[in-house]
């Protein structure tokens, strides 16, 4: 459930003779006024995902991390009676959010990048479990629909383009795209299955790809 003062993004701005001063909407933030913090959210939110949109070039990042910075404006929202100009205040604190939101998944990446490096070792030094990878691959591949199992071995044994391969087979290039994606997601599972192990895509993708 979204919280009370994100139910319309858009909102509806105070008319001028109504809008309150910004002094005086913090204070009545500050003492829990949920209608001003609402009026507080309207008023700041495209700006403010303007601006953190400009770090994260990520549009559903950004409607995450402009969501926090509020939330955390809420949860600390006595403290906005001190506060001078809030604008920069709330900058300040978006840009933070944004910046360690990157420095997060940059840590993950570089985890996933040094887990499947280990992983891939772990498992080429093993000659049996790479000839049970590829003994399940080729089964997968068998059991694939004929026009899968084609579009994908011209595309991933012969090498070709998506778009030779929609030129030789007079099929478009979404439904190219598509074979080879239900295609990858059914090896994948087989190999799963049977496996008995969660195998990372980038892993999978090593070995066949």
């Amino acid at each position: 459930m979204p919280p009370f003062w994100a139910n319309n993004t858009k909102g509806t701005l105070l008319e001028q003779d109504n809008l309150m001063d910004e002094r005086e909407l913090l204070r009545k933030v500050s003492a829990s006024d949920e209608t001003a913090f609402t009026v507080l959210f309207n008023n700041y939110y495209p700006l403010l995902s303007t601006h953190v949109f400009r770090i994260t070039r990520s549009m559903p990042e950004t409607e995450e991390i402009v969501q926090d910075v509020f939330f955390k404006i809420w949860m600390s929202r006595e403290s906005l009676f001190n506060v001078e100009n809030f604008k920069p205040y709330l900058w300040v604190i978006a840009k933070n959010q944004a910046l360690n939101s990157l420095k997060k998944k940059a840590r993950e990446r570089n985890n996933q990048k040094t887990w499947l490096k280990n992983e891939y070792k772990s498992v080429a030094d093993t000659g049996d479990s790479q000839l049970i990878y590829h003994s399940l691959i080729d089964e997968a591949i068998s059991k694939l629909p004929p026009q899968q199992q084609k579009v994908f071995l011209l595309s991933r044994r012969e090498g070709l383009k998506q778009a030779e391969i929609a030129a030789q087979m007079d099929l478009t290039l979404s439904t190219i795209k598509k074979y080879i994606q239900l295609a990858t997601e059914f090896i994948s599972n087989y190999i799963r299955e049977r496996y008995h192990l969660i195998i990372p895509p980038l892993l999978l993708a090593s070995l066949f790809f």
